[in-house]
């Protein structure tokens, strides 16, 4: 009988342990950005078709002309809507309908999405992908 109880019990710690670790490579992989060519920029000028401000991730819809001038539809991928809150945005920020300028970092995959890099909303405002860091002041700049 003890025996049977001391083995229920080191099972259950082994089903645990495996949920705990298996959620957190899980959510460690959901935050890779390696899908993003991080080492690219496109900008973008297009008209917003939706602002999507959910967690974990927000979301701006853009349709933008190409080079030749075909409209695409993309999906532009931001950071939550807390990280957002940081460098000033809201979840009225963007309207449908509106014009925006963003310079985003491309998908690896060539299909038309990205990671947010930079927003120029309408109103003259720049708002970026959580909050902007400022480079330390050189020997230049006091």
């Amino acid at each position: 009988m003890i025996l049977h109880a001391f083995r229920t019990k080191a099972h259950c710690a082994v089903v645990l342990a495996a949920a705990i670790f298996g959620s957190a490579s899980m959510a460690s992989a959901h935050h890779s950005f390696t899908m993003f060519d991080m080492s690219k920029k496109v900008t973008l000028t297009g008209t917003v078709t939706s602002f999507e401000w959910t967690n974990p991730h927000s979301y701006i819809e853009i349709d933008a002309p190409d080079e030749k001038g075909v409209m695409k539809h993309w999906s532009i991928e931001l950071g939550s809507p807390s990280i957002l809150m940081q460098s000033g945005w809201k979840f009225s920020t963007l309207k449908t309908g509106e014009k925006l300028t963003i310079i985003i970092n491309p998908l690896k995959s060539g299909q038309n999405g990205g990671f947010l890099s930079q927003a120029n909303l309408p109103d003259g405002r720049v708002l970026y992908n959580g909050p902007r860091q400022e480079p330390p002041p050189g020997p230049a700049q006091k």
